[in-house]
């Protein structure tokens, strides 16, 4: 037995082709992951703690009365909004009802 092990050379043409797909790979994460400049942003013209406190403060009333109220969602289909307390009684009669 021979211990002849001969190593053969790399490529310049694989060096190349490593080289190549590296390149694409970086570019591709570059692109996928640097954060895209859109533009100057235009939000809601919130711009103190204030304001914000304010908001959301109105949109908990206006969700509190939402919840605590009747109101048609759509009265042809006979869809209506009910109170969180009277649709759980109305759940809890209905299971109850079934058993």
């Amino acid at each position: 037995m021979s211990n002849s092990s001969t190593a053969r050379p790399i490529s310049v043409f694989s060096i190349l082709a490593i080289i190549v797909c590296l390149s694409l790979f970086f570019f591709l994460v570059y692109w996928a992951y640097l954060p895209k400049q859109t533009g100057a942003f235009i939000g809601d013209g919130i711009r103190t703690a204030e304001e914000r406190k304010s908001n959301l403060s109105e949109l908990r009333i206006e969700e509190a009365k939402k919840a605590n109220s009747y109101a048609w969602i759509d009265q042809s289909a006979g869809q209506v909004q009910l109170p969180i307390e009277r649709a759980m009684e109305l759940t809890v009669q209905r299971y109850r009802s079934q058993n």
